[in-house]
């Protein structure tokens, strides 16, 4: 598999069983870095996309990167390697449970694009054949290899007080994904809901947390809501789109 370039970086991507795909990019591109975060960590970074994305558009001190398969942590370190920012980029080969324990530092932003399909989909009683995943491809798209509850859960344990926790998760799921960060004081900030077209359903949710404390020491701040579409037709991307993701595609 050719390697995916994009406007000051590249991604080797041929070890690694989930490939680069929009959600990664929507996610690195709209996290927000308004607060200045001097310290970054991408929970489950696959090839480090979203990692080197950071990296180009913030000026960290540390851009910190968890995987837990050994192929992917070792195509990761490579692309940490060959880009501009290796200096700011470092890749943790841990899983998130053995990393929050052993952590004592706080990160100021956390971004996560986690494994979502159901387990379901993996089940032994499948027909043989039906079940077309490699190991290693089922580990990284299945969210019982991350639950959500041990998602939040570390977030809150490795943010900083002042930190925002960026995600990207199926629509299907906001409510429930909302619900759990909210028992560890996580609430929403941002919204945003995606569409393919505008003909077609909401497919995804990002979401950007920050602490409250149950007191209400620190006020709400209204929650900010908007819609992004992809395309008005096939291949023709809406100015939306290509706003918010022209630092990095080639040809955008």
């Amino acid at each position: 598999m050719k390697p995916f370039k994009f406007k000051q970086f590249t991604v080797n991507q041929d070890s690694c069983a989930m490939k680069i795909g929009t959600d990664a990019v929507l996610l690195g591109a709209w996290a927000n870095l308004e607060h200045h975060p001097n310290s970054v960590l991408d929970i489950g970074t696959g090839t480090g996309v979203i990692a080197l994305m950071l990296a180009q558009r913030s000026s960290a001190r540390l851009v910190d990167a968890i995987e837990i398969d050994e192929n992917a942590f070792e195509q990761c370190v490579e692309n940490f390697e060959n880009s501009s920012w290796s200096d700011r980029l470092f890749c943790y080969h841990a899983s998130l449970e053995k990393f929050t324990d052993e952590i004592e530092y706080k990160y100021d932003l956390i971004i996560s694009n986690p494994p979502f399909y159901s387990p379901t989909l993996a089940s032994p009683s499948l027909p043989k054949g039906e079940n077309i995943m490699s190991n290693s491809r089922k580990i990284a798209r299945f969210y019982d290899a991350l639950p959500f509850h041990h998602l939040v859960e570390s977030v809150s344990k490795l943010l900083s007080d002042e930190g925002k926790f960026s995600v990207i998760i199926p629509f299907k799921e906001e409510a429930h994904f909302t619900g759990l960060a909210s028992e560890v004081r996580l609430f929403p900030n941002r919204i945003l809901r995606v569409k393919g077209s505008s003909t077609s359903k909401i497919k995804r949710s990002l979401l950007e947390f920050s602490f409250r404390t149950m007191s209400g020491e620190r006020q709400e701040s209204e929650m900010i809501i908007n819609t992004l579409i992809i395309e008005t037709s096939r291949h023709q991307y809406t100015q939306d789109y290509i706003n918010l993701t022209k630092d990095f595609y080639l040809k955008m």
